[in-house]
């Protein structure tokens, strides 16, 4: 008896630090980066100019620009792979969503007829972009491909 009552309070201490270490492994913060909701002004301090007619980057590493609406469908679908890849990059690239309903100037800017448009902007050359829906591999050989220019 004394055995099984030994053997039970030994599981009972077993379980609490096992609990405890769970707890204290859920407790750590994780940082979540999402990308950054950009308007005209922003765009002409952080990316480039929109009063020139060349193109100069002014930022220090690459940036990925997600030109999307809230009432479409395939943007909504991109949305979660461009904020997941803004936390598996983060550091490394920039990320930043422009509301083409709430900033039309940029869309027309860049003469977005139709969404979702993503742009990769490298730190040296000209931005390229991908119209419609890319996967998320897609989405990671595009970010890779800024990082190795």
């Amino acid at each position: 008896m004394k055995k099984l009552v030994l053997l039970f309070a030994a599981f009972f201490a077993i379980s609490a630090c096992a609990q405890t270490k769970t707890e204290t492994a859920t407790e750590e913060t994780v940082k979540v980066v999402e990308p950054t909701e950009m308007n005209l002004e922003m765009f002409s301090e952080k990316i480039c100019d929109v009063n020139t007619k060349t193109w100069k980057y002014k930022g220090e590493r690459p940036a990925v620009i997600d030109f999307y609406a809230t009432w479409c469908g395939p943007c909504r679908a991109l949305s979660p792979l461009v904020d997941k890849a803004a936390n598996e990059y983060a550091g490394k690239v920039d990320f930043y969503k422009v509301d083409i309903d709430k900033v039309p100037e940029l869309a027309q800017l860049f003469g977005i007829q139709s969404i979702p448009v993503l742009l990769f902007i490298p730190v040296d050359g000209e931005p390229q972009g991908s119209m419609g829906l890319i996967s998320d591999d897609e989405l990671h050989q595009r970010i890779d491909s800024l990082l190795s220019k």
